[in-house]
């Protein structure tokens, strides 16, 4: 068979007698070498060109593939309408990118920078807030893979507990390693009559929060908004240290 592209060419080097029907085997016409390195060196050229129809595997440093698309499905990357996704083995490490289109990580990502080169850098970026008609009191879950901030517009109606949570199928000691932080914020509305977060717990056990200024509040801010910050470190396996404060907006 001619050989007319790169693909074809044999591993063993006596089987390749031919480029696109030129004979190259022993004892050829001289005449022959030439126009086989002249047709080789265009065989190379459509093969980066992308147009003789050949891919580079993943093993030679390639994508196995001869379109973005297929491209990106060889590399692990899952592909929505004018959206890029990354799956949680997705690793940036050290690496400048500018991403030009909305793009979706469906997972934790780990963003690597060195002693010398910060990891990652926004120029502005969005919160998700959950914003719902609630009276504080009882036991509030808090489910922090749904937002950052938890917004309650209706009157506090008695103290609370505040449950910090994954979600309600995931602890967040599952979804946190030791040595590792999340910052999420509670706007508690009160009314003439004002109350206030007198308790804590991660995952169901109670945490005493190291409050902003040393001491814990004692009553809420009537007639305004109360703002917690709540700063939670994972200490070692089901440990948790939170830090927290309390701002009165009005």
């Amino acid at each position: 068979m001619a050989k007319t592209k790169i693909s074809e060419y044999s591993a063993t080097s006596a089987d390749n007698t031919d480029i696109s029907n030129i004979n190259i085997a022993e004892g050829c016409s001289p005449a022959n070498v030439n126009n086989a390195i002249r047709t080789l060196m265009a065989q190379i050229k459509d093969l980066q060109a992308g147009t003789s129809g050949d891919t580079i595997p993943l093993t030679a440093g390639g994508t196995g593939a001869a379109n973005a698309t297929t491209a990106r499905s060889n590399l692990g990357l899952v592909i929505g309408t004018n959206v890029q996704a990354y799956d949680a083995n997705t690793v940036f490490d050290d690496v400048s990118a500018t991403f030009t289109a909305a793009n979706s990580f469906t997972a934790k990502q780990t963003f690597t920078g060195s002693s010398s080169v910060i990891s990652s850098k926004f120029v502005n970026a969005l919160e998700g807030v959950t914003v719902s008609a609630t009276a504080a009191t009882g036991t509030i879950n808090y489910d922090v893979t749904t937002q950052s901030v938890l917004y309650y517009t209706s009157n506090a109606s008695a103290n609370w507990t505040v449950n910090f949570r994954a979600s309600s199928g995931t602890t967040l000691n599952a979804a946190m390693a030791t040595g590792e932080s999340i910052t999420v914020v509670f706007l508690v509305t009160n009314g003439s009559t004002a109350y206030y977060n007198n308790a804590v717990q991660v995952d169901g056990s109670s945490v005493t929060p190291k409050w902003q200024n040393g001491s814990a509040p004692t009553a809420g801010n009537a007639s305004s908004v109360d703002a917690y910050s709540y700063t939670i470190v994972k200490t070692g396996s089901a440990a948790f240290t939170v830090f927290a404060s309390l701002v009165q907006f009005k």
